[in-house]
């Protein structure tokens, strides 16, 4: 069957093929209300389709953008992406994501992949372990935005939230109800949100002139923070609260409440710094560090496609505040432990 192509829809619409190419590229300025119909029906008389592939040959645009996200699993990971994707939909781009695995790895197969296939940009939530890539990158004035991890020495636009002051806020919050053997728990201090969180923590409680205990701070892979977890809680003076780095740390201490019948947050004050879907349904309620995942997508699309279109964006760093949200599981009465 031979195939329909534009030449095909200008004779059915009488108008010319540059005509029925403007309204293919929605560029209506000079159309009016009765060609542009005269083309819609003429296209889905013939049942054209728009070959693609030949477009972003000559537009040298493909109207794809690349999304390398570290980890998945991550709550506010997926909201960045939905936001982002939300965004690309509404100026008919499309958004292909791919998973790392906060596996370097895999990140440069993404990028190598995503780039043969010649998507006009990238979004990327960086495993920092691909310097030299990055930096190749921005080297070509490549189209590309880092989203949630900063990393020295490249300059691109990166949207990050401010981990260090708003973990900061909630161990301020923690000290006030009366805590002073307060716990941490993140992945390892691999990355610059887990790192500025923990500096955050430290500084909260040097301003309020409390010890620094190394035994109270757990960065360790995931598998292994529920054992960390129990050699902490029989410690001869134990925690009486507890700041869970992100939500995948969080659900490994949730187990070990589970697993030891602790009571929040009559034992243990508990605030994570994440998203967390049912933290305000949850009994007790959870107290969280809300992170603008929206937001963040948002901005991060918004200054890809700036740099698609080749307008002067720079290279910032674009620091969104977080919100500590207090529920039950922080604000029981006052203790001095």
């Amino acid at each position: 069957m031979r195939r329909v192509t534009m030449a095909d829809v200008a004779k059915e619409a009488g108008v010319s093929k540059s005509t029925v190419s403007q309204f293919l590229n929605k560029r209506y300025e000079h159309m009016g209300d009765e060609t542009k119909e005269k083309i819609r029906a003429a296209i889905e008389k013939l049942g054209y389709r728009p070959n693609y592939i030949a477009r972003s040959l000559k537009q040298k645009r493909t109207a794809m953008i690349g999304i390398i996200v570290a980890n998945i699993m991550h709550r506010v990971s997926t909201e960045i992406s939905r936001a982002i994707e939300d965004y690309c939909h509404e100026h008919d781009m499309h958004a292909i994501v791919c998973n790392a695995d906060d596996d370097p790895v895999k990140e440069r197969k993404y990028i190598e992949m995503l780039r043969a296939r010649q998507v006009d940009g990238l979004i990327v939530f960086p495993t920092g372990e691909n310097i030299e890539l990055y930096k190749q990158m921005e080297k070509e004035n490549y189209p590309i935005v880092f989203v949630d991890r900063k990393i020295d020495g490249v300059n691109v636009n990166t949207i990050v939230v401010n981990n260090k002051e708003a973990t900061h806020q909630a161990v301020s919050h923690l000290i006030q109800k009366g805590h002073r053997k307060i716990a941490i728990v993140t992945p390892p201090l691999t990355i610059y949100p887990r790192i500025e969180r923990v500096n955050g923590y430290k500084q909260a409680l040097r301003d309020y002139s409390i010890k620094i205990k190394p035994e109270y701070m757990i960065s360790t892979d995931i598998k292994n923070i529920l054992s960390q977890l129990k050699t902490v809680f029989t410690l001869p003076e134990k925690p009486t609260a507890l700041v869970a780095g992100n939500d995948l740390s969080f659900f490994e201490v949730m187990t070990f409440i589970k697993e030891n019948r602790v009571c929040i947050p009559q034992d243990l004050a508990i605030v994570v710094f994440d998203n967390i879907p049912f933290a305000n349904i949850s009994n007790p309620t959870i107290t969280t560090i809300a992170q603008p995942a929206y937001e963040m997508g948002k901005k991060a699309a918004e200054l890809l496609l700036k740099q698609i279109n080749k307008e002067r964006v720079g290279s910032e760093l674009y620091t969104f505040p977080c919100k500590l949200i207090i529920r039950e599981s922080s604000s029981g009465k006052n203790i001095i432990n």
